[in-house]
């Protein structure tokens, strides 16, 4: 067995492990802020180790869990993802009395769940990494112990995690049932369209869907992105979003491969309401957090139309749609923890004068806004024509009309956000102090909307070469 596959989960685990262990022992609580320095650190590491991994795929514990370019691609996500979280995190976790330590140690082990889900190539793999995740993130969101908010969408989520976790979980005792095996790839060659095997994938349809909040099992997402602690609600938007896209992307395309006929039309159908719902609800939401929330709902109806063209570009432009949705979710709430920090309000209106106030922090709410409305030249215009093109292309045209129209729509809401920081007065003369991370944090997202958005082709080669691994 080659360990060195298993380098960067390993490297995790040890690095959370530690961080747990420092708490314990350092002798004053005022110092236990360098734990997240340490944890930033460590993630950079291996992230950085994970570039020399392209010249060492392959397999783990047989074909159960496989370590290819398309995940190494997820894995990096995930690890920059993690690290941007982290690190304007700092400020946010002081206001923390307790477990400060725990926060970053249970930061790392969501990440492991992530990174399990990239490499599984089995559909017991998958569950276990997804709990590992999905089980980190409730205790996560009901964290802040002093917040009513954040303890009601602790049990929120737990209760409805657990439930859809469970339909999961019995779609899978189906399909093994069925086909007698785990394995994506002898789920495929066993794979017939009997009704039990239906039965089986419409469970796992439903179960996917809600970690995805894929209208109609969206309705968690504005509750738990409202009370959750802010870096939290980034994590939830970026990381679990593009885990469960990586084990959507080998569970349809390679073991239900041979279904499309009947999938397809579903998941067209999913995709569009969550363009429709998503930003037509997010107009009358007067919180930052819950528009971003219902942001993020029309955000994975579009990564999911990308499915449905079941081609290498088709993939591609899921995976650099999800990059790019990281990188301005990620400024996007840089920005909220700074002005909910100084004004101790996530309410739009708290972003009034902002420009006047934070110059830097206005541009970069400004820009993140405007790519995930995808318009040019920015990186959300690129990545939606990325996956129009790609499912044009297959005869979706119907869903690629509705991603525009929406995309236009989405517009009006993003810009009263704009126009409360450029045109409403101030609402206080307090100074809005930006910590050095967080700083760091909002102009690396601003510079890679804005890099992305001028000069796609790495991004672009890159997630091609990820996205033939499956094929």
């Amino acid at each position: 067995m080659n360990l060195a596959l298993l380098s960067s989960e390993i490297a995790i685990v040890v690095l959370a492990v530690l961080l747990i262990c420092f708490d314990l022992f350092m002798p004053h609580r005022e110092t236990r802020r360098s734990l997240g320095i340490v944890a930033a650190c460590g993630v950079l590491a291996v992230l950085v180790h994970s570039f020399t991994q392209y010249g060492t795929v392959g397999t783990v514990y047989g074909d159960y869990f496989v370590v290819d370019h398309l995940a190494l691609f997820f894995k990096q996500v995930f690890l920059t993802a993690t690290l941007l979280t982290i690190l304007f995190s700092f400020g946010y976790v002081e206001k923390f009395t307790q477990n400060k330590g725990e926060f970053y140690a249970l930061l790392l082990f969501a990440l492991l769940g992530m990174m399990i889900m990239a490499s599984a190539h089995d559909l017991l793999t998958v569950f276990i990494g997804l709990e590992i995740m999905a089980v980190v993130f409730y205790v996560l969101v009901g964290f802040d112990l002093e917040n009513i908010k954040s303890s009601e969408a602790g049990i929120k989520y737990l209760i409805l995690g657990s439930a859809s976790s469970a339909v999961l979980l019995y779609g899978i005792s189906w399909i093994y049932g069925f086909t007698g095996s785990l394995l994506f790839k002898e789920v495929a060659a066993n794979m017939a369209a009997t009704p039990a095997i239906l039965m089986g994938l419409g469970l796992i349809v439903a179960g996917f869907c809600f970690k995805l909040s894929i209208v109609p099992f969206h309705m968690w997402a504005p509750d738990v992105y409202e009370g959750a602690p802010t870096p939290i609600t980034a994590l939830l938007a970026m990381g679990s979003k593009a885990a469960a896209f990586a084990v959507l992307l080998r569970v349809f395309l390679v073991a239900f491969a041979g279904l499309k006929l009947y999938w397809a039309p579903v998941l067209s159908v999913l995709a569009a309401l969550s363009m429709i719902v998503g930003i037509v609800v997010a107009i009358w939401q007067s919180g930052i957090k819950r528009m971003l929330a219902y942001s993020s709902v029309a955000q994975a109806g579009y990564i999911l139309s990308g499915l449905l063209a079941a081609n290498a570009a088709g993939v591609k432009g899921m995976l650099f749609y999800i990059v790019l949705y990281m990188v301005a979710t990620v400024g996007a709430f840089a920005v909220v923890v700074a002005v909910e920090e100084h004004s101790g309000s996530d309410a739009i209106a708290a972003f009034s004068g902002l420009a006047q106030k934070s110059p830097l922090l206005a541009l970069v709410m400004t820009i993140s806004l405007i790519s995930m409305a995808g318009i040019p030249p920015l990186a959300g215009f690129a990545g939606k024509l990325y996956l129009f093109i790609a499912i044009a292309a297959q005869g979706y045209l119907w869903l690629v009309v509705i991603g525009f129209v929406m995309s236009m729509i989405s517009v009006y809401y993003y810009i009263l956000v704009v126009k409360a920081m450029y045109t409403h007065p101030v609402q206080d003369d307090r100074v809005l102090t930006v910590n050095g991370p967080l700083k760091l944090v909002a102009m690396v997202s601003l510079l890679a909307t804005l890099f992305i958005g001028i000069y796609p082709e790495p991004l672009a080669e890159l997630a091609n070469a990820a996205a033939r691994a499956l094929w």
